[in-house]
C-alpha cells in the first residue's frame, strides 16, 4: 500500500486557486522529491497535506486511509510529520525542550525518544541546553528536523530544508536523512530548489509547474539534464 495518495487535489487562497488538480503517490519507504520555480505551488502543497490549507477539491489519503477533511493534529498523531519553511522553532526554549515537545505524544517514553534522535544528530549534543533562538539558521534547521523526527512520524514533509543553509550543514542534514532513508521506515516528500540535495536522496522528483504535477525525472537526470532549467525554472 503507497503512503500517500493524492488525488486531483485543488487549493485556494482566497478566490485565487494555487493548486490545480494534483495528481502523485509516494511509495512507502521512498523519498520523493517535488521541484519547482518560485510561486508554483510547492509550499502551498506541503501546507494542503498536513492540513494547514484546505484543499477545495480531490482526495489526500494516508496509509489506505482518507485525511482531505482532517485536521493538522489529527494527521500529526496518525504518523505525519512536518518541516516547514522557515523552520519555527521555539526561540525562547532550549534545545532540549523543544525535543521534548515534538516528544509529547510518547508519554513515559518521552526521554528516550529524545535520546534515540539526538543520536541521529550529535551536533545538537553539544548545543542541548543552548536556547534554539541562539542557534544560527543551520542548526535552527536541523533542531527542526530532528523535533520533527521526535513523533516517530511515518511520513515526513520538509520545505526548503537547505535554504539559507552553509554546506557543512547541508551535509549533516543529508546525512542524517539519508541514514533514515536507508532504514525504510520512514517515507519522505521533499520540496527543495537545490537539486544536487535532491539527487543525493531522491529515489524520483516530480516537477510542479503552475498548480500541478507536469513531469517526473530520475535522480541522475537531475546532475545533467539540461532541460530541467526550462521545465522547472530552476538555476544551479
Amino acid at each position: 500500500m503507497p503512503t500517500l495518495e493524492v488525488e486531483g487535489v485543488t487549493a485556494n487562497y482566497g478566490r485565487i486557486p494555487i493548486l490545480n488538480g494534483v495528481h502523485f503517490v509516494a511509495r512507502a519507504g521512498e523519498v520523493l522529491g517535488i521541484i519547482g520555480y518560485n510561486g508554483m505551488g510547492k509550499t502551498t502543497l506541503m501546507k494542503t497535506l498536513i492540513g494547514l490549507v484546505p484543499s477545495s477539491g480531490g482526495t489526500i489519503r494516508f496509509e489506505g486511509r482518507d485525511i482531505t477533511r482532517e485536521p493538522v493534529f489529527f494527521r500529526a498523531r496518525i504518523g505525519i510529520g512536518y518541516v516547514p519553511q522557515g523552520r519555527e522553532v521555539f526561540p525562547r526554549l532550549n534545545v532540549r525542550d523543544n525535543l521534548r515537545i515534538g516528544s509529547s505524544t510518547a508519554g513515559a517514553r518521552r526521554d528516550q525518544v529524545v535520546h534515540e534522535v539526538l543520536a541521529e544528530f550529535p551536533i545538537l549534543q553539544r548545543l542541548i541546553d543552548r536556547a534554539a533562538g541562539t542557534l544560527s539558521g543551520g542548526e535552527q534547521q536541523i533542531l527542526a528536523i530532528a523535533r520533527a523526527l521526535c513523533a516517530r512520524p511515518r511520513l515526513l514533509l520538509l520545505d526548503e530544508p537547505t535554504e539559507g543553509i552553509q554546506p557543512s550543514i547541508i551535509d549533516h542534514i543529508t546525512e542524517a536523512l539519508g541514514r533514515l532513508a536507508k532504514g525504510g521506515d520512514i517515507t519522505m516528500i521533499l520540496v527543495e530548489q537545490n537539486l544536487e540535495f535532491v539527487a543525493g536522496l531522491a529515489s524520483r522528483a516530480l516537477i510542479i509547474q503552475r498548480g500541478r504535477i507536469v513531469n517526473e525525472v530520475s535522480p541522475e537526470n537531475l546532475h545533467s539534464a539540461m532541460d530541467i532549467d526550462e521545465v522547472a525554472g530552476i538555476h544551479r
